[in-house]
């Protein structure tokens, strides 16, 4: 992963909602949720998610896929599992046993 990526997404999820957002798409899994339900369970007005869905979406952390009328969104998983590679790259200088927690 490239540093700007990396600022990118990190500058997506350093705000309340959009982090609260894209934690509830991950417990929802590969299913994702559509943007109404994502409002209702947040208790977020429409315009507001669909502002923070869009950051995410720029940052690679969502995807959006239309089903009809509605759009379902998904916690891009990848894109996650890259950015916490990239922040542990070389942790504790590559001797991955000094990163253990202490007992």
């Amino acid at each position: 992963m490239e540093s700007n990526t990396a600022v990118s997404a990190l500058a997506a999820l350093a705000q309340d909602s959009r982090l609260a957002v894209f934690r509830l798409l991950v417990q929802n899994g590969p299913e994702g949720l559509t943007a109404g339900v994502i409002g209702e369970q947040l208790g977020l007005p429409a315009p507001t998610l669909s502002f923070h869905l869009k950051t995410l979406a720029q940052a690679g952390l969502v995807s959006a896929v239309q089903e009809g009328r509605f759009v379902r969104y998904r916690a891009e998983v990848t894109a996650i599992h890259a950015l916490v590679a990239f922040l542990t790259e070389n942790c504790c200088g590559g001797d991955l046993s000094r990163c253990l927690p202490k007992e």
